[in-house]
């Protein structure tokens, strides 16, 4: 009965994120302004956006991040993206793999990326709660093989499981301790990913400090996961629902999550996801301290309507990447990254709370190599 539970829950977030309001909050990336430079001294076909991520070159500095598999038609989505990504050299991760793990039948909507996009960097994913209940290396393996992956997210969600009719809140610090092991004896790296709230400066630190180099905010902006667990909630009649509706803008805004990591792993390697929406974002995320930005409601709508669509979505981002770059004055990602910022209004007030000196944050992002 558990594992059709999965199965249930797998398809209803899928509906619930197309048809439902699920975004809630700011990313505040709107706090942050690239400089414009009128003479830029070069055109904008000259403008570079390749990359290496995780050992491989990428043509754009963009990852489609880990939505769902594990139904047949799940499956169809992540071989949509898997054949998009493949084709215009980009990346992407899968949904979470416990149900492969549990249910082996089921492996081939993830292994499927893997086949169709034969020379992307691919993301494996586990549920960090899952590691209190058992989950160890072997698991990690499996899930990385499955789909032979580049690396593994492991996602942090306790918003969402909170708030979910199911939901196994358990986040004991035993967690930290068993990634670190895990982490010693991998091939690939790990990821530390939130799911819609946002990494806190500590929270990286920790991690960090334990010798962990990648993070995916999956900041505050975007799509909420307590709004999602509010709708099933409200489906199935749940007394959750009701407390859920104070939460849902829950989290650390996506631009605030950046600059806490980069403040706090200063040479790790960032995906700065939560809201991001279009390549203009991307832009100011990697100008602010992430290093790749990174898409999951915009890309799963769009890959719902096929392949096109999602090829379609993609290319203008890339487009709208580069003449943010163009335009303020950055041929590649390189410049980009050390590109003169101009943050204001509530993101500065955040920092400021945060004790966040916008004078030592601005020589840390632009040590980036």
């Amino acid at each position: 009965m558990r594992i059709i539970s999965i199965t249930n829950r797998k398809i209803e977030h899928v509906e619930i994120c197309l048809y439902e309001d699920v975004e809630f909050g700011s990313t505040l990336l709107e706090d942050v302004s690239l400089v414009h430079q009128s003479l830029p001294g070069f055109s904008l076909s000259d403008v570079d956006t390749t990359t290496n991520f995780l050992g491989k070159k990428m043509s754009a500095p963009i990852i489609i991040t880990g939505m769902t598999g594990g139904l047949p038609e799940l499956g169809k989505i992540n071989e949509t993206i898997a054949e998009v990504v493949e084709e215009l050299g980009l990346g992407m991760g899968v949904g979470s793999q416990r149900i492969a793990i549990e249910r082996k039948e089921t492996r081939e909507t993830f292994a499927i990326t893997r086949k169709k996009a034969p020379n992307s960097p691919l993301i494996a994913n586990l549920g960090a709660p899952q590691f209190v209940k058992g989950y160890d290396i072997k698991q990690v393996e499996e899930a990385i093989q499955m789909i032979e992956a580049d690396a593994i997210a492991i996602h942090f969600n306790s918003a969402q499981e909170v708030f979910q009719p199911e939901g196994e809140p358990n986040y004991s610090i035993e967690i930290l301790y068993k990634l670190i092991d895990i982490s010693k004896s991998l091939k690939v790296p790990i990821i530390i990913k939130e799911s819609g709230s946002g990494l806190s400066m500590e929270i990286a630190k920790l991690f960090y400090e334990n010798g962990i180099r990648y993070f995916d905010t999956s900041g505050k902006g975007g799509t909420s996961w307590v709004s999602v667990e509010m709708y099933r909630g409200i489906r199935k009649n749940n007394w959750k629902a009701d407390s859920a509706k104070l939460f849902l803008d829950w989290g650390i805004p996506t631009a605030a999550s950046i600059i806490e990591v980069r403040t706090s792993a200063p040479d790790s390697i960032i995906i700065g996801s939560g809201g991001i929406r279009n390549g203009l974002e991307v832009a100011k995320a990697i100008a602010l301290g992430a290093d790749i930005g990174g898409f999951a409601l915009p890309a799963l709508k769009a890959a719902i309507q096929g392949k096109e669509a999602l090829m379609n979505f993609l290319k203008r981002v890339i487009f709208e990447l580069k003449v943010a770059m163009f335009l303020s004055g950055n041929k590649d990602l390189q410049g980009l990254k050390k590109t003169p910022i101009v943050i204001t209004k509530e993101l500065r007030e955040w920092l400021d709370s945060r004790g966040i000196n916008l004078s030592y944050y601005d020589s840390v992002r632009k040590r980036r190599t």
